[in-house]
């Protein structure tokens, strides 16, 4: 069966966000535009490594000098709205990949859904390959990658306080600390 594969080039709107309380919370990469909307479900650590490799990205960029990248993102492209509602689950990502394409001077990013099945191929990202796991590939300028990666950092940071002793998460009625001897904080 041939792959869904979902390109926003360039999208309207590209943003990390979640939908649930802190500590049972769901993360979604959004893409929106040309009147669609595709949302895929990851997990929170997928999110925190999306954003430091974009910045790890757009610095290697402005080092070799081979395009323009802002400090920060314009102040117009500052997102700070919910995910568009409804949130419907296209896949859940498996594996990501980030590119620079210096032809556009423009940042490459994909999710892609795990093979669907033990055994199948992997294809792999940025690939256009006709068979293999759904796809969303977002092509982005420099600006919005950094406006992606400050949602991304804010989102991430908006759960759960870490404990003081152990940094585990703290739930609202504390947690069992390790470094308490199993002992509730």
């Amino acid at each position: 069966m041939p792959r869904q594969l979902f390109v926003f080039d360039p999208p309207e709107r590209f943003v990390a966000g979640t939908v649930g309380q802190p500590g049972d919370r769901t993360f979604y990469l959004q893409a929106s535009g040309a009147g669609r909307t595709v949302s895929v479900a990851l997990e929170k650590s997928q999110v925190m490594v999306l954003a430091e490799r974009l910045e790890e990205l757009l610095e290697e960029v402005r080092r070799r000098g081979v395009g323009e990248v802002p400090d920060a993102a314009p102040r117009e492209l500052e997102d700070t709205a919910p995910l568009d509602a409804p949130v419907e689950e296209e896949f859940r990502v498996g594996t990501m990949g980030l590119a620079w394409d210096g032809s556009i001077a423009k940042v490459v990013v994909e999710a892609l859904a795990p093979p669907e099945r033990e055994g199948q191929e992997d294809v792999e990202p940025l690939s256009d390959a006709e068979e293999g796991p759904d796809a969303l590939r977002v092509v982005l300028t420099a600006e919005m990658a950094r406006a992606f990666i400050q949602r991304a950092q804010r989102v991430v940071a908006a759960g759960r306080p870490p404990c003081p002793l152990c940094a585990l998460p703290l739930d609202p009625d504390g947690h069992i600390c390790p470094r308490q001897n199993g002992h509730r904080r």
